[in-house]
């Protein structure tokens, strides 16, 4: 058992560390992928090349058989720091930082025929980093001096001390500087392309849950309004046709009460329906409620009294009419609104609830005596905005701001039938 014991143990270890091995490579690649994007890489890396560069030139020359005095060579160790610590500016200015490092690569190879390896690193990241920020044609123009100094270097004797190594360098970053400025080009445009797959992919994502969540809104509201008011009419008529036949049989009667249980019982799982339709926003009791209009408004207004204490003033005007539901609903959730925002922002202040009634349209006007719109108040916060769909979505019109004389003040337009909206 110890035996069976120690070898399964032993299997799961070697499992593990397969796993890990196999884990190995994504994991690296994620944490380079995060220390080449760290802030301070840039400086890091070009202090590292400068410290090599420096290194490389004080420790002896690029190419053997050259032999320079103490001011060449401290010229050099300048040209070597020069061609690489600009890399760490090359996140913000990448023209300039790939200028400096070009200028000083082009001088050290033609003023001394060498050039140190960690300036070669450089010049080419500099050019892919330029070609990366979409600046391929001034990457482009900045490796045509090493195409011309390799083009001199040729009609130089190759007697003199480094002209082999120099020719060799010029023709690498000649032929390498508008590769590697290519390739940052094709890496920025493939980041691009990824960024709008992805964009794309979660607007598709949205627009299909907003089709969805829209339908199930519709087909819950066309549940509710029309097919459960007619079960219940089916129940009550049921019901009432029982009790009020005379000298119905028992079997009719029977029957009539079995309908209604039925109709009953048809709306229990209907409700159930809505539920399940109604996922985004849980339906209550209160959904199934009829929806208020300016029927309501008084104890609207009694609500808003008992809560904040202050004066609410209901004025009407001309003859008052039935309006469509949907303009009614559209006037009390305005002010219902206009209400909690005073409330809210004008905590005790007075507030009058005006509506005068015209032929072609109802126009309401709620305004308080508080210190007007406060300065944090945003044009398009989601009260404000709420108010505005609603009126917009029966034809109307509404505006908010400071009214004259001190306050705040919501006025709308309603259009009297809703048909006036399309």
């Amino acid at each position: 058992m110890l035996v069976a014991r120690d070898a399964q143990s032993l299997a799961s270890e070697d499992n593990g560390f397969v796993n890990r091995a196999g884990d190995w490579r994504p994991g690296s690649a994620r944490r380079l992928r995060r220390l080449a994007t760290a802030p301070h890489a840039p400086a890091v890396a070009a202090g590292l090349l400068g410290v090599a560069a420096a290194a490389q030139v004080l420790a002896q020359p690029l190419s053997p058989g050259l032999s320079y005095s103490g001011a060449q060579q401290f010229a050099l160790v300048l040209l070597a720091l020069f061609g690489t610590l600009p890399l760490g500016l090359l996140w913000a200015y990448p023209t300039a930082a790939t200028l400096a490092v070009c200028g000083a690569c082009v001088l050290s190879l033609s003023a001394f025929h060498t050039l140190a390896v960690a300036a070669v690193i450089a010049q080419l990241a500099a050019l892919c980093r330029l070609g990366r920020s979409g600046r391929q044609l001034v990457a482009a123009v900045l490796a045509l001096p090493f195409l011309v100094l390799a083009l001199t270097l040729l009609a130089v004797s190759s007697a003199e001390p480094g002209i082999s190594a120099a020719r060799v360098l010029s023709v690498t970053l000649a032929a390498l500087g508008p590769a590697a400025a290519w390739a940052g080009a094709a890496w920025q445009a493939r980041s691009e392309a990824a960024q709008h797959q992805a964009a794309r992919q979660v607007i598709a994502g949205s627009l299909l849950e907003h089709t969805a969540r829209g339908e199930r809104a519709r087909v819950s509201h066309e549940l509710h309004d029309v097919v459960a008011h007619h079960i219940s009419m089916i129940a009550v008529q049921a019901e009432t046709a029982r009790l009020t036949t005379p000298d119905m049989p028992a079997a009719g009667a029977q029957r009539l009460s079995a309908i209604g249980d039925t109709a009953r019982a048809a709306l229990t799982e209907m409700r159930r329906l809505l539920g399940v339709l109604r996922e985004d926003t849980r339906a209550s009791a209160a959904d199934r409620q009829p929806q208020p209009g300016l029927l309501q408004l008084n104890e609207l207004l009694d609500e808003a009294r008992s809560a904040s204490g202050s004066g609410i003033r209901l004025i009407v005007s001309g003859p008052m009419a039935a309006l469509d539901p949907g303009v009614e609903l559209a006037a009390y959730r305005i002010i219902q609104e206009a209400l909690t925002n005073a409330r809210r922002h004008a905590e005790g202040a007075a507030v009058d609830v005006e509506l005068r009634y015209t032929a072609e349209a109802l126009r309401l006007r709620v305004r308080d005596n508080g210190p007007g719109p406060p300065p944090a108040m945003s044009p398009g916060g989601h009260g404000l905005l709420g108010m505005r769909e609603r009126a917009a979505a029966v034809g109307g019109e509404l505006r908010t701001g400071a009214a004259s004389g001190g306050g705040f003040v919501v006025e709308a337009v309603l259009p009297v039938a809703a048909e006036a909206a399309a």
